[in-house]
């Protein structure tokens, strides 16, 4: 009985370094391969969109100055407004959507929505955004490695056409329905799309392992 459960107790641990020692998916290690693109990406776009935000001002009319600004805030201060976002006008149930108040308010208007954020903070924003693009990279780094196996003939333009659709919709597909419900200008952010679509899909393109 001794010798059996020393015989159990070394084919259990064998079994274990056996399952150690297996290689890894190769999905995961080709995006362990692509740290180096995914961390140029990353920089590349947070570059790119500060470029597009302060340099060509690309979002310049996406937001305008209030004709009577002055009159306007001091009519927020005492509105006691906290930091979220509003509708105005508003109401709490289908019912109230419905009554002829609510319809005598939208008639008489005006009508939109606004977001209060307090002060903005310059350094936590930009930091969020580079973790964002950094992010989006590494998620795009897989899912291209889902598509493209090693041994696979894929050359520059191939990789180029997949990122760069997939960074497209990544970047561009979620403004489309905000745009269609709260009225926002995405003229700016198609062209940034686009080139962000680009820029990664260059970058992939060249920086991709050889097989």
């Amino acid at each position: 009985m001794l010798v059996g459960s020393q015989i159990f107790r070394i084919q259990a641990r064998f079994r274990r370094t056996v399952s150690f020692c297996q290689p890894l998916p190769w999905n995961r290690i080709m995006t362990f391969s692509l740290i180096i693109p995914i961390l140029v990406s990353g920089v590349a776009l947070f570059i790119a969109s500060f470029l597009s935000w302060m340099v060509l001002q690309l979002h310049k009319q996406d937001w305008v100055k209030l004709a009577q600004e002055d009159k306007f805030l001091e009519a927020a201060r005492g509105c006691d407004l906290s930091t979220g976002s509003y509708v105005f006008p508003a109401c709490s149930s289908p019912e109230e959507m419905k009554s002829e108040e609510f319809i005598k308010k939208q008639e008489a208007g005006p009508c939109g929505f606004m977001t209060v954020t307090g002060r903005v903070k310059m350094g936590r924003n930009l930091g969020l955004t580079l973790v964002y693009f950094l992010i989006a990279s590494f998620c795009l780094a897989y899912l291209t490695t889902l598509v493209f196996r090693p041994g696979d003939k894929a050359d520059f333009m191939t990789i180029f056409r997949f990122v760069s659709t997939a960074s497209f919709l990544t970047f561009f597909s979620a403004i489309v329905p905000h745009a269609i419900w709260f009225k926002c200008r995405i003229v700016g952010h198609l062209i940034e799309s686009l080139a962000f679509a680009a820029i990664i899909g260059a970058i992939f393109g060249a920086m991709w392992p050889a097989a």
